[in-house]
């Protein structure tokens, strides 16, 4: 595999790379899934917030299994044969590429992530699959996916591209505009392209869980990560402006395409997480 580009950005916080004194997004949520590359830092974070928020876990789960759907539908049933998995954070079982090349053995696949250690532990695992790639690089860049961007060195820009953001854009802050950023992103891809979001949703005052998704916040702000905003309905949705939403919408996770009868979520957290899909449309 050659050597891959860091794409750089001059916004938002510095990652933490092999550091072990901070937190790190991609290391806690491995923690989340269960997985071993994380360190007592990471899990002191998750601790913290499963002190008030036990499900969490089942949360991250459930944002990993909308993943293996919603690249089913886009590689077997739409046809997707490019996916670019941003924030992608470490590999774990069920990768991008990994359901993609199942359901379409054409599937090309791109990873991004702007911590280093996430992108080199990321291009050791897949230096063997010729149709996957992983880059260094940040979604906050503004030339993230400009003509001469290192993505387009892996993937084509004139044929639809799935664009993956599952469980990334909760860790943009407001001020760094993360609607202004998938806007963007979909601004570089061809018509008949696709978003597809998770997002940590506060479902408002009127919610018995608002306090409970006020509460997480605040823990993954202040208890060692520094970011995890969960954001209205409303703001969630606004990602997909000029898009053509996927039925069912942005929905709930177990309720987007369903392996199964559909079912309330088992705990509190895992409701508090909203996913959606859309498509760039035909230019009229």
């Amino acid at each position: 595999m050659p050597d891959t580009p860091f794409i750089s950005s001059s916004t938002g916080r510095s990652p933490v790379g092999v550091e072990t004194s901070r937190a790190s997004i991609a290391r806690v949520y491995d923690a989340g899934l269960g997985g071993k590359d994380n360190f007592e830092v990471d899990r002191a974070v998750l601790d913290a917030v499963r002190e008030v928020a036990p499900g969490v876990c089942a949360m991250a789960r459930r944002n990993r299994a909308w993943l293996r759907r919603v690249i089913r539908y886009l590689g077997g049933i739409v046809g997707v044969e490019q996916f670019l998995d941003a924030g992608a954070g470490l590999p774990a079982v069920g990768n991008t590429h990994e359901i993609a090349q199942l359901v379409n053995p054409w599937a090309r696949v791109a990873y991004l992530d702007n911590d280093p250690m996430v992108s080199a532990h990321g291009r050791v695992l897949m230096e063997t699959n010729e149709d996957t790639v992983y880059l260094r690089g940040d979604l906050t860049d503004p030339l993230l996916l400009a003509p001469e961007s290192a993505v387009w060195r892996y993937l084509d820009p004139g044929r639809p591209v799935a664009v993956i953001l599952g469980a990334v854009l909760h860790h943009i802050e407001d001020a760094q505009r993360p609607r202004e950023i998938v806007a963007r992103c979909a601004e570089a891809l061809c018509p008949g392209s696709f978003v597809a979001i998770t997002h940590f949703w506060d479902p408002g005052a009127g919610s018995p869980e608002h306090g409970l998704a006020r509460e997480m916040e605040r823990r993954f702000l202040e208890r060692g990560l520094g970011t995890g905003w969960f954001r209205s309905r409303e703001e969630i949705m606004s990602f997909f402006d000029g898009l053509e939403p996927v039925e069912p919408g942005v929905v709930p996770l177990d309720q987007w395409w369903p392996s199964g009868p559909a079912r309330s979520p088992a705990t509190p957290e895992e409701g508090l997480i909203l996913g959606g899909v859309a498509r760039k449309p035909e230019v009229s």
